[in-house]
């Protein structure tokens, strides 16, 4: 019950755009902070490093560095603390963790490039053409 008490409670809007700034770099200080629990927690020590992390959680923030709307960065920055607080307080599982901060979007590096190594000239012909 203490733990949705606190995660209700929204802090006041930023007035100015160094304010939002401020409270990014705040959000940012916290989420790195807090890396080391979590490499605990989910015992990600033979996957990833803290500085892999911490490139990850930077990444994701600076996907979002073009929005100027001080409302809009208070927003994600809600977001972002929810985000935490749940790999935080353990409501995610190991493979959500993984899946969405150490791999990425961009897939597992040895499956790249591996898909059509068993197929034959038949099934490559097929998949390239306008059969689908």
């Amino acid at each position: 019950m203490s733990f949705i008490a606190r995660a209700v409670r929204v802090p006041p809007n930023s007035a100015t755009l160094e304010e939002a700034r401020n409270r990014t770099f705040n959000f940012f200080k916290a989420a790195c902070r807090s890396i080391p629990t979590i490499m605990d927690i989910y015992n990600l020590d033979d996957v990833v490093t803290v500085s892999e992390l911490r490139r990850s959680i930077s990444s994701q923030i600076r996907k979002n560095a073009h929005i100027t709307n001080p409302k809009v960065i208070d927003m994600l920055l809600f977001k972002g603390m929810e985000e935490l607080n749940n790999i935080v307080e353990h409501a995610k599982q190991r493979h959500h963790i993984i899946g969405q901060y150490v791999v990425g979007s961009g897939g597992l590096v040895h499956d790249r490039g591996t898909k059509d190594e068993g197929s034959s000239e038949f099934l490559k012909q097929f998949y390239t053409s306008n059969y689908f």
